[in-house]
């Protein structure tokens, strides 16, 4: 890549990192909460952050395994500790679907009514990400759209989910 700025290729990368573990840590938090037997909120919130918490780590385990295997080499410890460093949007991701579950409890929502609102609210932000997206990747209105509906779709495939098991 000549003439192109090592610096700002990193920035973007990171950024695409960044923002492809948010949209997977809500799409797997969703799967957890919606999978989730548990009997209450705050068990829920514990059993959602200790599994993203777990993706995160085996996510950045792997990354790092991975880049021994490639470069043939171990990794360096500015590699290891820039691994352990990112990626962290996975796990935070859910922090406002989980508000969303725990002040729905507090207020006096039923469990699975809480478990519901946290899952639009996942929805709703996918459905953002989708549309955010869109404009970043100088998307069409239309394509937009798209891409704003099949981000919303993970989403809604998880509240159908909830519903039907519950």
């Amino acid at each position: 890549m000549a003439g192109t700025n090592p610096l700002r290729v990193r920035v973007t990368r990171d950024t695409e990192e960044a923002t492809a573990s948010g949209i997977y840590g809500l799409i797997v938090g969703a799967a957890v909460l919606v999978a989730s037997h548990a009997k209450t909120a705050t068990a829920a919130v514990i059993v959602e952050v200790v599994t993203l918490t777990i993706y995160w780590a085996a996510e950045r385990y792997a990354r790092i395994v991975a880049e021994r295997i490639h470069e043939g080499h171990r990794p360096t410890w500015h590699t290891v500790r820039r691994q352990l460093t990112t990626g962290w949007e996975l796990v935070t991701a859910s922090a406002l679907p989980l508000l969303v579950l725990v002040v729905a409890r507090l207020v006096g929502t039923r469990l699975i009514t809480a478990e519901i609102l946290s899952l639009a609210c996942t929805t709703l932000l996918l459905c953002v990400s989708g549309w955010r997206m869109g404009m970043g990747g100088r998307l069409t209105t239309l394509e937009r759209v798209v891409s704003t509906l099949v981000a919303g779709m993970f989403g809604v495939a998880m509240v159908v989910l909830k519903t039907l098991l519950h």
